[in-house]
């Protein structure tokens, strides 16, 4: 698929402005892995090739398994996930689909179980974050394939 344009040329300040809020997230203390996972498995949901591709790219070069990130798509059925993966992946959905209603009160509690105040806010700034990444990268068709780790600093 072609790409539609360089939206990041096109409006740097936008661009600043969300690589802004990835490096507030890069570094609020979340876990770097955690949020490698939450960013591909929205990226998931949502069916953007160039984010799936770039999530799992520096996934493995953070070391993740590919056990854990080919089961991903189907981790509730899988036992290689610890309860805070799952708590952050369930609130990773809930937050991604909202189409349905609300984020039920039963995610929010079971994030609570494992996130403090301030770190499921910075996790529900990740899930944004993300989302707009990938409403973006699907609108103007950044082409997936090309995309090289970077640093896991």
């Amino acid at each position: 698929m072609k790409s539609r344009m360089e939206f990041w040329k096109v409006a740097p300040g936008g661009f600043k402005a969300l690589s802004g809020l990835e490096t507030y997230v890069h570094d609020s203390g979340l876990d770097h892995a955690l949020l490698n996972m939450v960013k591909l498995r929205a990226s998931q949901l949502n069916g953007c090739a160039y984010c799936i591709d770039m999530h799992w790219k520096d996934s493995r070069a953070a070391g993740e398994t590919e056990q854990r990130l080919y089961g991903l798509d189907a981790w509730r059925e899988a036992s290689y996930y610890t309860d805070r993966e799952r708590a952050a992946l369930e609130w990773t959905e809930a937050v991604t689909d909202v189409t349905d209603g609300h984020v039920p009160d039963a995610v929010y509690n079971a994030a609570r179980e494992h996130f403090a105040e301030k770190e499921l806010v910075d996790l529900t700034w990740a899930v944004a974050a993300i989302n707009a990444w990938n409403r973006l990268a699907i609108a103007f068709r950044a082409e997936a394939g090309s995309y090289r780790a970077r640093s896991q600093g």
